[in-house]
C-alpha cells in the first residue's frame, strides 16, 4: 500500500511540474503495475496448483498472498489512471477495495489454516473417497469413513460391506482393490485401514459389545 502511495504521489508530482514528463511517468507506472500484476498471479496459480496437489494447505495460503500482491499492483494502475484523469480520490477508493479483497482472502486462508490445525477435513474429501470406494467391484455399502491429515499426508479408515457369502480371499481381494482405488484417485492419500464386514452387519454400531461383567469388574460395555 506504501508502495501504490508513492507511485501516484511520484504521478502527481511529475503532472504538475511537467505534463510531458507526467505522460511518461504515467507510462512507466502502468507497465510496471501490469508485469507485478502478472508475475504475482502467475506464482499465485502455480503454488495454488501445487498446494492441493499435495494437500498443503500453508503452500496454498502463500499462493494468495502472491495475489494479493497481484492484487496491489493492479490497485496502483487503477489509482493512477484515475490521478492521471484528474480523480485524485481514485486512489483512497482503490486502497480502501484492494483492503477489503485481502481481508477476504485473509479470512478464508486463516479458516482453512484453523482449520487443519483442529484435524477438521473437507466434506468434498469424505465424498471422494466414497466415491473411489464404489469403483471397486464387490463393494455392498460403504458405513463408515474416518480421516485425518498427518503433515501434508491423509490417513483413511473405512468400513466396507460386502457379501456375506464371500469367502476370506475374496474379501481380501475386494479389499486390496479398494486401497489400489482410492490410492489411484487420491494423489495425497498415504494409508488406508479398510474394514471387511458383512452386508447386514457392516458398521462400528455392529461391533459394539453390549453390557457384560467379568472378574472383579462392574458391568461395563466396549
Amino acid at each position: 500500500m506504501q508502495r501504490q502511495q508513492y507511485l501516484c504521489g511520484l504521478l502527481l508530482r511529475s503532472q504538475g511540474e511537467n505534463p510531458q514528463s507526467g505522460l511518461h511517468t504515467g507510462t512507466a507506472v502502468a507497465a510496471a503495475s501490469i508485469v507485478g500484476f502478472l508475475g504475482n498471479e502467475a506464482v499465485a496459480l502455480f503454488r495454488i496448483r501445487v498446494g492441493k496437489e499435495i494437500g498443503s494447505v500453508a503452500l496454498i495460503a502463500d499462493g494468495h498472498h502472491a495475489r494479493v500482491d497481484g492484487l496491489t499492483s493492479l490497485a496502483v494502475l487503477f489509482g493512477a489512471v484515475g490521478v492521471w484523469l484528474g480523480y485524485p480520490l481514485a486512489d483512497p477508493v482503490a486502497g480502501f477495495l484492494i483492503s477489503a479483497a485481502i481481508l477476504r482472502i485473509v479470512w478464508d486462508s486463516g479458516k482453512a489454516v484453523l482449520t487443519r490445525m483442529l484435524d477438521g477435513i473437507d466434506p468434498e474429501i469424505i465424498d471422494e473417497i466414497r466415491h473411489a470406494i464404489n469403483h471397486a467391484p464387490g463393494v455392498q455399502d460403504v458405513t463408515e469413513v474416518r480421516v485425518r491429515w498427518i503433515g501434508h499426508r491423509l490417513h483413511a479408515e473405512v468400513n466396507i460391506a460386502v457379501t456375506p457369502a464371500l469367502t476370506v480371499e475374496k474379501s481380501h481381494d475386494v479389499a486390496m482393490e479398494v486401497r489400489h482405488q482410492l490410492l489411484h484417485h487420491l494423489r495425497y492419500l498415504s494409508n488406508v485401514t479398510i474394514h471387511i464386514d458383512a452386508l447386514h452387519a457392516s458398521g462400528e454400531q455392529h461391533h459394539l459389545i453390549s453390557d457384560h461383567s467379568h472378574d472383579d469388574f462392574p458391568p461395563h460395555s466396549h
